[in-house]
């Protein structure tokens, strides 16, 4: 028997918010929260900020000023992919039947987890639009629409293409995205020895092998930051690469995102990233410097070695 809209809603829905060092951000995300119906609790998990994010966490669990609100502040930073590892454990031990799962930078409209639950009778995976917070017109991180090589930005594109509201196969993880418990008792739980950059689509990709039904919403949004580096041109103009002045978030991405086209897509597309690589700090912004710290990322995840990013680490 299918799964209406009202019985999604009565399945136990726990939201697990990943947050360090945004104490605005996250307390602006958690007022949010409290105008969303259906929440049976909200998990927030404090990478170890400080910035006063873990003591403000304590006064609000204790004065109850946020239903259904329970935070850990870690004692080390565990980046995004440790937070989310351990807050879906979290969730899945407080018998979850849904997880939503977003950063603390991100917010839902007021309507996006009602949008969500409507489509839960048929997905495993799913998510909402996630929108540039400055241009809403816009996507905040373009996506490859199915059944092409078309990579599109701008939102009207992605509503033309939709299927019955849904942009199938295609989800941006942990910026609002409902999982299944079903589907994390199959496929596990996200890489957390990535720290950061990668681990969402890593387990995006898991979650296909699996065979989960995966879907955006095109109806539902969630404002996220626009992040003005991702997709930089490169090869005139032919392709992108995602370049950051971070050394953390590049050193974390160059790693990562090697061994996930390793595993996933093969020696050939791993192949091609590191020539993208080099063509982008040779010739699109020349950076011997950033050249070294790229390989040194790519030798490290080669040999299975996640401990380089921890030099970055204030």
């Amino acid at each position: 028997m299918t799964q209406g809209p009202t019985q999604a809603r009565d399945r136990r829905i726990i939201a697990v918010v990943v947050t360090f060092n945004r104490l605005e951000l996250v307390q602006r995300l958690l007022a949010r929260l409290r105008e969303v119906d259906g929440l049976a609790q909200i998990l927030v998990l404090d990478n170890a900020s400080t910035d006063g994010t873990g003591e403000w966490l304590a006064t609000q669990m204790m004065s109850g000023a946020t239903p259904g609100l329970l935070a850990r502040s870690l004692p080390t930073n565990r980046g995004g992919a440790g937070g989310f590892h351990d807050g879906l454990a979290w969730a899945i031990d407080l018998d979850a039947e849904l997880i939503w799962l977003m950063d603390d930078d991100g917010v839902p409209a007021a309507d996006c987890l009602s949008l969500l639950l409507e489509h839960a009778d048929g997905l495993d995976f799913w998510g909402p639009a996630v929108l540039a917070e400055q241009d809403t017109a816009r996507l905040c991180f373009p996506i490859r629409l199915p059944g092409g090589s078309k990579v599109v930005h701008d939102m009207g594109a992605v509503e033309k293409a939709a299927e019955d509201g849904l942009i199938r196969d295609v989800v941006i993880p942990f910026n609002g995205v409902l999982v299944t418990t079903e589907l994390v008792d199959r496929i596990g739980l996200p890489r957390e020895e990535f720290f950061i950059w990668g681990d969402d689509v890593e387990y995006l990709w898991r979650a296909r092998e699996a065979g989960a039904r995966c879907a955006t919403v095109v109806d539902a949004h969630f404002l996220h930051p626009a992040t003005d580096d991702l997709g930089t041109p490169m090869m005139f103009g032919r392709t992108t690469y995602n370049h950051s002045p971070s050394d953390l978030k590049h050193y974390c991405m160059a790693r990562n995102n090697l061994v996930n086209l390793r595993d996933y897509r093969g020696g050939l597309h791993a192949t091609a990233f590191v020539v993208k690589t080099f063509w982008f700090y040779t010739f699109s912004r020349p950076s011997l410097g950033r050249l070294r710290l790229s390989l040194s990322a790519m030798r490290a995840g080669l040999r299975s070695d996640f401990t380089g990013h921890e030099r970055f680490l204030a």
